[in-house]
């Protein structure tokens, strides 16, 4: 009968030649033997194990999402939630120029944010299933509801500028659009976050500054391209505020992060992320000197449309990246059970050096056998 236990320091209370080998450890051990030509019964040496999988499979479940679908919907959503917001802006100070493609735009990014959703879903009856309840703390239940909420709001606002017909309507529909505007360009990124994937979790304080300044970017870059110098103020302005956020934002996030901002810097996730900063930054540059050319204006919203793209697909690379490798989730895990050990010895040692003084205490003078008591 075994008398060993197992704990997180070893193996305790064993007994010496008693050291079971199973699986390949034994096979390893065999081999060294063989080499080596040891007898049967010698101590061996087996290296220690990698952390690469959990018997042959990953850490973690993989990221099985097409990039064309998520990254298509993450940036679409964005596009289409901050254009309502800048489309009401322009609708209010009287710049219908450029408040008339906005709503276009909202309507149109939407559209296709539902659609590459759907696509993934790979059943539309999924989508509708998920209205049948509201679940406050799941962000898929939470953003469901927002967008069945925010794409009747921008398609009224669309139709009605497209139309003319009920200006009344489209105007209340146009504030109502950009009322729920942020939250369709934001509740992403807890969505994303809300999973086990290493360089999505970690992070969540970032994520949603980030996807709000980028598409702050992408709908100011819209209307660069679709309006006339004359209107396109307020746009410009968003172009190149969101920009600088996003690249302010998106640089503290990968250095911040520590081993889970790793992948932003690596592979296709930091091509993207690198694509993402040169194009937004030129973007942001060409909307300050282009203020009297429209070509210059033109490409410089592309351009921040574009990085826009980019931020979202290296997001999702990035993710997919960690999720793969065991690392991001092992080293981190590893470190912080050791700083709760080193915590909970701490704790120990200031309550052993406590006990100790008050024990000392109780000793000394005005203790028991001490002091007056003795009189």
């Amino acid at each position: 009968m075994s008398t060993s236990d197992v704990t997180r320091e070893g193996v305790r209370g064993q007994r010496p030649g008693r050291d079971a080998v199973t699986g390949s450890a034994r096979v390893v051990g065999e081999g060294q033997r063989r080499r080596h030509g040891g007898r049967r019964g010698e101590p061996t040496r087996v290296p220690d194990a990698e952390f690469r999988s959990y018997y042959g499979r990953p850490v973690l479940n993989q990221v099985v999402w097409e990039a064309s679908d998520i990254g298509g919907y993450l940036f679409l959503g964005g596009l289409a939630g901050a254009s309502s917001v800048l489309a009401a802006g322009a609708e209010l100070t009287g710049r219908d120029a450029l408040a008339r493609p906005l709503k276009y735009t909202a309507l149109a990014a939407i559209s296709g944010s539902v659609v590459a959703l759907v696509h993934d879903l790979g059943r539309p009856e999924r989508f509708l299933n998920m209205l049948r309840v509201v679940k406050p703390t799941s962000p898929m239940s939470v953003g469901t509801w927002i967008l069945t909420a925010y794409g009747p709001l921008a398609g009224v606002a669309a139709v009605t500028a497209a139309t003319g017909w009920f200006p009344r309507i489209g105007r209340a529909a146009t504030l109502g659009a950009a009322a729920v505007g942020p939250l369709v360009a934001t509740y992403t990124a807890p969505l994303v976050c809300d999973t086990a994937v290493p360089s999505w979790h970690e992070g969540h304080r970032y994520m949603p500054f980030l996807f709000a300044a980028s598409a702050s970017a992408a709908a100011g870059g819209a209307g660069l391209v679709a309006s006339p110098l004359g209107q396109s103020g307020p746009a410009r302005r968003a172009a190149v505020g969101g920009a600088l956020v996003e690249t302010a934002v998106s640089t503290a996030m990968e250095h911040r992060m520590g081993l889970a901002g790793e992948p932003y810097r690596l592979g296709t996730a930091g091509a993207f992320v690198r694509a993402a900063k040169a194009l937004t930054l030129a973007g942001a540059a060409g909307a300050v000197l282009g203020r009297r050319s429209r070509a210059v204006s033109a490409l410089s919203g592309a351009a921040l449309l574009a990085g826009s793209a980019c931020t979202r697909l290296g997001v999702f690379h990035a993710g997919k990246q960690s999720a793969a490798d065991p690392k991001y989730t092992v080293v981190p895990q590893r470190r912080r059970m050791a700083e709760r050990a080193a915590e909970s010895a701490a704790v120990g040692e200031e309550g052993r050096v406590e006990a100790a003084g008050r024990a000392a205490g109780r000793a000394g003078p005005g203790g028991a056998g001490g002091g007056d008591a003795g009189a």
